[in-house]
């Protein structure tokens, strides 16, 4: 495939990608698209860029830094969308604008230390286990308003709202159950903090239903990027 044709297929995929959500979503406003582009090269995410996509969602963090070095120029809005560990916690504080991933308490307080004064607070999120998946990252439901007030205590962070990765069910319905208790738990946590406005749930095969059911925020990959 040549670069004009790379270029002509991304702006398609984004076009269609934008349709898709503007059909979905609420009259009274458009969920945030996040492109997630882990495994893709910074040549690609350049590409998207020059179409007006700005938010970026990376799994990996020593994978985003380099993409990041990079593409420096462009100042882009990255999101770290991955487990955290803890001894990577001062890399993302750093360098990202969003965590969408904290999950246990021990998290709070070095990105609270290494997040930068010269930075505005970073945005988080509360990645929940919503399916109870051995295999997940999340905290569990009932641990969300324990998390959510040692953030509000910290300076440097700023509670968002939610996020989960529902288990991959072939039975819509079954996804569908998950997105509804997703916003039910985020409407919950509306009532008891401020700035709580994001609700990110929903991927590639599923980014419709999860918007019918109050997502704010859609986490695109293959879709977009295609194939892996």
């Amino acid at each position: 495939m040549t670069s004009v044709d790379s270029a002509s297929a991304q702006k398609n995929s984004l076009d269609e990608i934008r349709r898709r959500i503007s059909a979905a979503a609420p009259i009274h406003g458009l969920p945030q698209l996040v492109a997630v582009s882990k495994k893709q090269s910074a040549d690609a995410i350049r590409g998207l860029a020059a179409l007006g996509q700005r938010a970026f969602g990376e799994n990996y963090v020593q994978e985003a830094l380099a993409k990041q070095n990079e593409l420096r120029d462009l100042k882009l809005e990255w999101h770290n969308i991955g487990p955290l560990q803890s001894n990577k916690c001062r890399e993302v504080a750093e360098n990202f604008a969003w965590l969408q991933s904290l999950d246990r308490a021990k998290l709070i307080a070095p990105l609270q230390l290494y997040r930068p004064p010269n930075l505005p607070a970073l945005n988080v999120l509360i990645q929940v286990n919503i399916d109870d998946e051995t295999s997940k990252s999340g905290c569990a439901p009932e641990l969300i308003e324990t998390l959510a007030a040692a953030i509000g205590k910290s300076a440097r962070l700023r509670l968002r709202g939610l996020m989960a990765i529902p288990a991959p069910h072939a039975d819509p319905e079954l996804r569908r159950a998950a997105f509804i208790r997703m916003h039910t738990l985020f409407l919950t946590l509306q009532k008891n903090h401020d700035d709580i406005d994001t609700l990110s749930m929903g991927m590639s095969e599923d980014f419709e239903l999860a918007i019918t059911l109050g997502a704010t925020m859609v986490r695109i990959g293959s879709a977009l990027f295609g194939a892996r």
